[in-house]
């Protein structure tokens, strides 16, 4: 299983900009039996979670295989090369 997780705040201007790429790998990956989930956490509502896996700025997305964190990335972030990951990390 792959977990990307955004961590976000809604006072963030790229994490605004990033939104409606979020929203698209959701809607492609948030599927039954898909090996892929999409997941966002507000850091403002969740921020014990953030501090602990030390979530410094935003946007950033955590990658996750198998739960562990294989790859973690700060900023906005285009659709393809969220994707590219993704799809290298299925193998």
């Amino acid at each position: 299983m792959i977990t990307v997780t955004d961590y976000w705040a809604p006072w963030c201007g790229p994490c605004k900009m990033m939104m409606p790429t979020i929203e698209k790998l959701a809607e492609e990956y948030n599927v039954p039996d898909s090996k892929v989930q999409i997941k966002k956490v507000n850091v403002d509502e969740d921020s014990e979670t953030a501090a602990k896996l030390g979530i410094r700025s935003i946007p950033t997305l955590v990658f996750e295989k198998n739960g562990d964190e294989v790859d973690r990335k700060s900023g906005s972030l285009p659709y393809e090369k969220i994707k590219e990951i993704i799809e290298n990390l299925k193998g």
